[in-house]
């Protein structure tokens, strides 16, 4: 498996993170449920797997220590069931 640049992954997940902060603020803004459903997605695929559980896991376990820190409130992921790439 080709795996992403680490840079590009990275601001991916810092994006990924931002979108989940804004969807749990504002849960019924469906523009913000598909911005942040469409990045979850694209971190399964770059890092293939199939929930973004799994993909937030094996990304920051590819970029190391760097990218482990707690995200405030709820558990990464805790919003990813139904959408795509969940």
């Amino acid at each position: 498996m080709l795996l992403p640049d680490k840079v590009t992954l990275a601001r991916l997940l810092a994006h990924y993170r931002e979108q989940e902060r804004l969807v749990l603020a504002n849960p019924h803004v469906p523009s913000l449920r598909r911005t942040f459903e469409d990045t979850a997605y694209t971190l399964c695929v770059l890092m293939g797997e199939r929930t973004a559980h799994r993909a937030i896991r094996a990304a920051e376990r590819y970029l190391g220590g760097a990218a482990l820190r707690p995200a405030p409130g709820p558990t990464a992921g805790s919003l990813t069931s139904g959408g795509p790439g969940t």
